[in-house]
C-alpha cells in the first residue's frame, strides 16, 4: 500500500484519505475532461495540473501526488523524460502513462524508466479509475502480455546492446530467482508461478520483492521487460538444481 510522506495510507482497503492525483497533458481540453472525471470520485482528489515535463517535475516536487496520469508527447520537456526524472525521487508517485495509440514507440521507454502502465487516451472512465487507484495501491496496471505486444510492434535498432546489458543483470540472479523472473515475464501471477514451481505464494511474493531489490526496479512490469529484453520468454526456465548466484545459466 502507498504512503504519503507523512505515513498516511492511500488505496485498498483501510483508505485513510483518497488519492491525490496530478493530471499532466498539454491540452488544456484533455486535462479539463479528467479532471471532472476523476473529482467526480470520492476515492481521488486532483491536487495538480501540468501541461508539460518540466511542469510535472515542479508539481511532483510542490504537490506530493501518489499517481501522476503522465501525456508522452509535450512540448519542452515531453513524458517520457519527465516519467524518468520523477521517478528518480524519493517517495515519487506512480506513474501512468498516456498515449493516443498502443504501438507508440515511447511507451517503452517510459516503462522502462518506471512508469507503473500505460493507457490509451479513450479508455472507458471506469477503467481509469480503476487503473489510478490500482496503481496507487502499488501494483501495475499493464501485463506482460501487453508488453510483448507493444514490442512486436516496435522496431528496436538497440536490441543487441539491450539484451547483453539484461543478460548482465540477471547473471546477479540465483537460479530460484531466474525462473521466477521469466515466470512474471510470461505474465504469471504469483498463485501461478507458485503452483508451477512448487512452493507458496508468500514465499513467491519474498522471490518477487527480492527481485525488485536485487535489479533495482519499480515493480513486475520492468522485471517483465528485463526478462524479454534478454530474451528469456521463449526459453524454459533453469531447473530447479541450477546454481546459486551468478550460476543463473544466462549465455
Amino acid at each position: 500500500m502507498t504512503t504519503d510522506p507523512s505515513g498516511a495510507a492511500v488505496g485498498g482497503a483501510g483508505v485513510e484519505r483518497p488519492v491525490r492525483l496530478a493530471i499532466v497533458d498539454d491540452d488544456p481540453l484533455v486535462r479539463a475532461g479528467l479532471r471532472i472525471l476523476m473529482g467526480g470520485s470520492p476515492e481521488i482528489e486532483v491536487v495538480a495540473e501540468a501541461g508539460d515535463g518540466d511542469q510535472a517535475i515542479r508539481v511532483a516536487d510542490a504537490h506530493w501526488p501518489d499517481v501522476m496520469l503522465m501525456d508522452v508527447r509535450m512540448p519542452r520537456v515531453d513524458g517520457l523524460v519527465a516519467t524518468r526524472r520523477i521517478r528518480e525521487r524519493a517517495n515519487a508517485p506512480q506513474v501512468i502513462v498516456l498515449t493516443t495509440f498502443d504501438a507508440d514507440e515511447y511507451v517503452l521507454e517510459a516503462l522502462r524508466g518506471g512508469a507503473s502502465g500505460f493507457l490509451l487516451k479513450d479508455t472507458p472512465p471506469l477503467e481509469i479509475l480503476a487503473a489510478v487507484r490500482t496503481v496507487a495501491a502499488g501494483k501495475a496496471i499493464l501485463s506482460p502480455t501487453a508488453i510483448r505486444r507493444l514490442i512486436d510492434h516496435v522496431a528496436d535498432p538497440a536490441a543487441g546492446t539491450r539484451r547483453a546489458r539484461a543478460r548482465t543483470r540477471l547473471d546477479a540472479l540465483t537460479g530460484r530467482e531466474t525462473e521466477v523472473a521469466v515466470l512474471v515475464g510470461r505474465g504469471c501471477s504469483n498463485a501461478e508461478i507458485a503452483a508451477e514451481l512448487g512452493m507458496g505464494v508468500a514465499t513467491v511474493k519474498g522471490h518477487v520483492s527480492r527481485l525488485l531489490t536485487k535489479l533495482d526496479l519499480n515493480n513486475r512490469v520492468q522485471i517483465a521487460l528485463l526478462v524479454h529484453d534478454a530474451e528469456l520468454l521463449e526459453r524454459e526456465p533453469p531447473s530447479e538444481n541450477a546454481p546459486a548466484g551468478g550460476g543463473a545459466g544466462l549465455p
